[in-house]
């Protein structure tokens, strides 16, 4: 009889058992040979990984930036997707630290990638707020935010409390380039609360930092010192370079502001030394142009130039267009006080280049980021691919070799893990491809606020844009009467408010009429009627906005002479002819004019007077029978490479009522 437990097998059951029960066996010992050698490989690949931030510490990025991708390719071989996910974010880093964005966001991106496969969601939200800082500095500040948040809410889901801390320190600091003061603080103290409670020294010290410089903005220059003087402290203490740097240059700042000028450049001197030690260009260059602007109030001019002139050279190698611009303002204010206006000119022209390229640049990246994302998707869906391809093969393979049960099983898992990935992948592409709709959206606004809307289309979809002529366009100019002159009893920040309050009436007044501003030069402000879209109306528009020009200056003297400031007197000419219109260059395009129409207009401006409309005789013709102008005709004038040229000045009829 049987017993009543056992179990009973036949002889060729029993043989199948055995044999499975073998290949288990054999399976298991081969995979833990293979498991040996994988942990040794990682193993080595881990040392490198802490090498390479050893050499970040030190200073050393060719080294430490070798060390890492020596070690990702081992974690690539080995498919350990975690560890790859930290590699990225270690070669994201170094780039940072050099100033190197793009390549950081890339890299950053391809961290979060890599996280999400491992479903490390702190490598996932930590890749999320280092993409912000990346987009911070950049200048995008609302996609900053954008992602400061989100990072902020996967923080707050693991409970990681000094992780929100360093994010609500992040927005704050958006907030404070925005002016926003008072959020900008509220931020603050909600990280310095997180800090002293966790006793995260380098941490606060950057927090009371930023504190100090709000307060030293607000004028509470006790507070401001107290903040400094603390994080100064703590940053030392913890050997935190960076750091110190940036608060020795606070600090230095705030001397200035104070007009204790020698403090000051102590202060300044020790940012510059410790800069240059950790190899940080951005603190390098802005330390030297404030030492330049100190040792300029100092009487000391030559050193002026050359701290300044040392900095704006660094600055164009990071391509820091606001440092440059700060550098460009302090070797004006130089060079004119030793009575080389030739130089000062130069700069102050650059000063204003930059200042305009500002806004230019901040349209290129933009136009850079959505490119950089449509890029991100499309490599993610190659690499996809890649990997489904290369899963395939290796399954075929092992089907063919082994047909043994417990490898199908194997395979079967892979195929699922394949499939799984793929429509993770899939999902996050197609939320991709709505954010970067919406980019696109954002990009082609501000791409519109640039070039006529005619303009940009043909240029986002033939890469270029083909030069028109227009027969009949009116071109206006205008011009500062004595510019130098009322310039010079003006700082160089109220001249630049005061410009800006003209450019900007003037912007709402061609706006207004439908004009299409073409460009300001210095002073110089320059419009034409009838482009991209020829209109009927166009002339006499273009009469009536330089009419509504001429009434804002006037008004905007006596204002200013209410107030015993200096104020502009302005010339404005207007011609009517054939142009050529269109743009040239591929870098900082700008919609232009040319053509023998733009020269006549330029003279008219020129031999023109204050508070007056100076236009040709071309101009009068097609202007001549509208009831509510009156013109008054000068004679033929002899103008600069033209000979003579009849001219006219012009206004409302009611306006000549008035002043009769």
């Amino acid at each position: 009889m049987r017993k009543a437990n056992s179990t009973y097998y036949p002889k060729k059951e029993k043989q199948k058992l055995r044999m499975f029960l073998f290949f288990v066996s054999i399976s298991f010992f081969l995979i833990g040979q293979a498991q040996s050698k994988v942990d040794g490989r990682k193993s080595i690949a881990d040392s490198l990984l802490t090498i390479s931030k050893q050499e970040v510490k030190k200073g050393d990025f060719d080294k430490a930036l070798t060390s890492v991708e020596n070690g990702l390719t081992i974690f690539k071989e080995i498919e350990n997707d975690k560890s790859i996910g930290d590699c990225y974010n270690q070669i994201a880093t170094i780039h940072y630290y050099q100033g190197e964005f793009y390549k950081a966001l890339t890299n950053f991106e391809h961290s979060k990638s890599y996280f999400k496969k491992a479903n490390f969601e702190n490598g996932i939200a930590s890749s999320t707020n280092n993409k912000g800082a990346i987009h911070y500095y950049l200048g995008n500040y609302s996609k900053a935010l954008d992602h400061y948040k989100i990072a902020v809410k996967l923080h707050e889901q693991l409970n990681n409390e000094a992780q929100v801390a360093g994010t609500t320190q992040n927005i704050g600091n958006i907030y404070l380039i925005l002016k926003d003061y008072t959020t900008a603080k509220k931020y603050y103290k909600i990280a310095e609360k997180i800090y002293r409670k966790t006793a995260n020294e380098k941490a606060l010290s950057l927090v009371l930092s930023s504190i100090g410089d709000i307060d030293l903005k607000e004028e509470n220059y006790d507070a401001a010192l107290l903040n400094f003087e603390t994080s100064l402290e703590l940053a030392t203490k913890n050997e935190a370079k960076q750091t110190q740097a940036e608060v020795l240059f606070n600090i230095g700042k705030l001397y200035e502001v104070k007009n204790e000028l020698e403090k000051s450049l102590i202060h300044y001197n020790q940012s510059l030394k410790i800069s240059i030690e950790t190899k940080s260009s951005l603190h390098e260059s802005s330390a030297l142009i404030a030492l330049g602007s100190i040792k300029h109030k100092l009487g000391k001019k030559i050193e002026a130039i050359k701290k300044c002139e040392s900095g704006l050279e660094i600055a164009k190698k990071v391509n820091s267009v606001s440092i440059q611009e700060e550098a460009c303002k302090c070797l004006y204010d130089a060079y004119k006080s030793v009575n080389n206006s030739s130089k000062a000119l130069l700069y102050n022209e650059q000063m204003y280049q930059l200042r305009d390229s500002l806004n230019l640049k901040q349209t290129s990246d933009k136009i850079l980021n959505m490119e950089f994302e449509k890029k991100t998707i499309l490599d993610s869906i190659s690499n996809v691919e890649k990997e489904r391809v290369l899963k395939r093969k290796h399954k075929e393979e092992v089907k063919k070799k082994e047909k043994q049960r417990n490898i199908f099983v194997v395979a079967v898992c892979f195929a699922i893990i394949i499939a799984f990935a793929i429509l993770s992948r899939l999902n996050y592409v197609r939320k991709s491809k709505a954010r970067l709709q919406v980019e696109k959206d954002r990009s082609e606004h501000l791409l519109h606020n640039i070039l006529p809307e005619e303009v940009a289309e043909e240029l986002k979809e033939k890469g270029y844009v083909d030069a028109q002529d227009f027969e009949t366009a009116s071109v206006l100019f205008t011009d500062f009467k004595s510019f130098t002159e009322t310039a010079s009893r003006l700082t160089p920040q109220e001249l630049v408010e005061e410009i800006n309050v003209c450019f900007k009436a003037f912007d709402e007044i061609m706006e207004q009429y439908q004009i299409e501003k073409i460009k300001t030069i210095g002073d110089a402000y320059m419009a034409a009627g009838g482009i991209p879209k020829p209109d009927v109306n166009a002339v006499k528009n273009t009469v009536l906005a330089a009419i509504e020009m001429q009434i804002f200056v006037a008004k905007r003297k006596l204002e200013n002479e209410a107030k015993n400031k200096p104020a502009f007197d302005m010339r404005v000419g207007i011609h009517v002819g054939p142009i050529v219109a269109g743009i040239v260059g591929v870098k900082k395009f700008q919609y232009d004019v040319w053509g023998d129409t733009v020269n006549i207009a330029s003279r008219m401006e020129s031999n023109g007077a204050i508070g007056k409309v100076n236009i040709s005789h071309k101009t009068y013709l097609l202007i001549k029978d509208q009831k509510d102008l009156v013109f008054d005709y000068r004679g033929e004038i002899t103008a600069k490479g033209k000979g003579k040229l009849a001219m006219y000045f012009v206004t409302l009829h009611h306006l000549m009522s008035d002043q009769t």
